[in-house]
């Protein structure tokens, strides 16, 4: 798939002849410098965005052929996600963080499953703590428990150590490939954190928009 972005009389293309296939329980690592199209390949296999020219499947469903509510419901049923910046809503205190895709997607028991969850990640004790009264590590967890809770066919995150210290880094990364092995979840992520890559199964490393190397570890 290739993918371009026009701004004022200019053309940009961040991805070219892009071609992956990533197989169902897999975890895989998108690497590479700044600016060479990462987190564009991210959000484009999320179904965040669509390709300019090429198509995307997930779980063997077109993303690229479907409308933005389209899209959406495919994220909400089958897709998890973790950024860097944890994205919870400030407004939900922890467990309310994580019951709100359950309750979206009309789940039920979504106050149990998220307890368990937030339990699983050792957050029991903050379950009715707004994010700003926790640490960054601790939003992460609540950001890693909140992706995993509807059961994801795939989880995504984005440099999802990239605002936290080694140690804690560190914590996070075995807490999300703890859940992952366990759930069967297929793991994709981008970062710069080379411990963190060497811990997936395969390594795709992106240069000027295309692919230069893809390593299985």
């Amino acid at each position: 798939m290739t993918h371009r972005v026009t701004t004022g009389s200019r053309t940009l293309t961040i991805l070219e002849d892009v071609s992956v296939e990533i197989h169902s329980g897999e975890s895989v690592a998108v690497v590479g410098a700044s600016g060479s199209g990462k987190t564009t390949l991210l959000a484009l296999l999320a179904g965040l965005d669509v390709p300019s020219s090429g198509r995307v499947y997930t779980d063997g469903q077109d993303l690229s052929g479907l409308d933005e509510d389209g899209r959406a419901r495919a994220r909400r049923d089958r897709i998890g996600f973790v950024f860097q910046s944890f994205q919870l809503l400030p407004a939900l205190t922890a467990l309310e963080n994580v019951m709100l895709p359950l309750e979206l997607s009309g789940q039920a028991d979504a106050r149990r499953r998220a307890r368990e969850i937030l339990r699983r990640v050792g957050l029991d004790h903050r379950l009715d703590h707004y994010p700003r009264q926790l640490s960054g590590g601790e939003q992460q967890r609540v950001a890693i428990a909140r992706a995993f809770v509807v059961g994801p066919k795939v989880v995504f995150a984005d440099e999802p150590t990239g605002n936290l210290d080694v140690r804690t880094g560190e914590e996070i990364v075995t807490q999300m490939f703890d859940l992952n092995r366990e759930r069967g979840t297929t793991l994709v992520l981008v970062t710069h954190d080379e411990r963190l890559a060497s811990r997936c199964q395969r390594r795709i490393e992106l240069a000027a928009g295309r692919i230069v190397a893809e390593v299985r570890v």
